[in-house]
């Protein structure tokens, strides 16, 4: 359990140490939206502001293919502080007046399938030396299970901050919450898909088949970053739909997805009834087992067993 433990803090800590050297990088570089909001906050001093104006101009320059005599403007350590301090107030202030809608929701989930499948990569790796794949769906590189931790724990921890939530009740409430979604996702894969992708029976700490004190620790301390680090800057990151392309993306990622979901649903569903030797009875049915047939299906979800 210990090496467990270990492993997980190990990948979360590796996970936070990536976004702040992402972050404080994209500071250092004088770009893109929270520096212009920082910047036009009057949280930051006139120093500041010319040593980005210094970068914007040399940018522009560039874009224009102008040589640039001497060192190219940067800014300093103390700059990027002044920034990041001013960024957290102006996120704060957003956070505090944003109403979360299906635009969020959206994006949250697709987030979190994508970095979730990424991140049980990593952890598989560092504690099996596995590599094989463990998508959840049957096209594109989703894990549902995570998108769905990762929306729901977004929805409640966002509720938590606007109540001023303590630490143990995050963590208490993130325990039960990844808890909940684990038992829940386990069964009914098994009860209605016939497959199980994972399994904890043999596992110390087991509590149920798909539950194990260890991965309670996980979520729980997930919990407590997420509340912290992950979910302010991942909504402030997400921000609001301004334009018709980012509506028209987020829908059509909506309907992607949607259909995704479904096509796995279909694909497992024939999988159960070709194993009991139930014949299709439509041509979609008929499509189907001719393009997700059970090599498919065993090669693309290596990691879950067929009942």
């Amino acid at each position: 359990m210990f090496v467990t433990i270990l492993g997980l803090l190990v990948v979360i800590g590796l996970m936070a140490l990536l976004w702040r050297g992402i972050q404080a990088f994209w500071m250092w570089l004088g770009r893109g939206e929270s520096v212009r909001r920082a910047r036009e906050s009057e949280l930051v001093s006139d120093e500041v502001k010319q040593a980005l104006a210094k970068i914007d101009a040399y940018q522009a320059a560039r874009a224009l293919g102008k040589e640039h005599e001497g060192v190219p403007p940067r800014l300093s350590r103390e700059h990027v502080r002044e920034l990041l301090s001013a960024e957290r107030v102006v996120r704060d202030n957003y956070l505090d007046n944003l109403r979360i809608g299906m635009f969020q929701v959206v994006m949250l989930f697709f987030i979190g399938s994508v970095l979730g499948l990424g991140l049980e990569q990593v952890w598989m790796w560092f504690t099996r030396h596995e590599t094989q794949m463990r998508f959840g769906l049957v096209w594109g590189p989703f894990s549902p299970l995570y998108g769905v931790g990762a929306t729901l724990l977004t929805l409640i921890t966002f509720h938590m901050r606007k109540h001023k939530a303590a630490l143990w009740q995050v963590f208490v409430v993130s325990v039960v919450l990844g808890g909940a979604l684990e038992q829940v996702t386990g069964w009914s894969m098994q009860a209605v898909m016939g497959a199980v992708s994972w399994d904890y029976t043999y596992v110390p700490g087991s509590i149920t088949k798909w539950v194990a004190a260890p991965f309670l620790v996980f979520w729980g301390i997930m919990g407590v970053v997420w509340y912290h680090f992950v979910m302010p800057a991942l909504l402030y990151g997400i921000g609001e739909a301004t334009t018709r392309r980012q509506v028209i993306f987020v829908t059509l990622l909506a309907v992607y997805l949607g259909l995704d979901i479904f096509m796995t649903l279909a694909c497992f569903a024939r999988r159960g009834e070709r194993e009991r030797g139930i014949p299709p009875e439509n041509a979609f049915e008929v499509w189907v087992d001719e393009h997700y047939s059970d090599q498919f299906m065993a090669h693309r979800f290596q990691n879950m067993a067929f009942q």
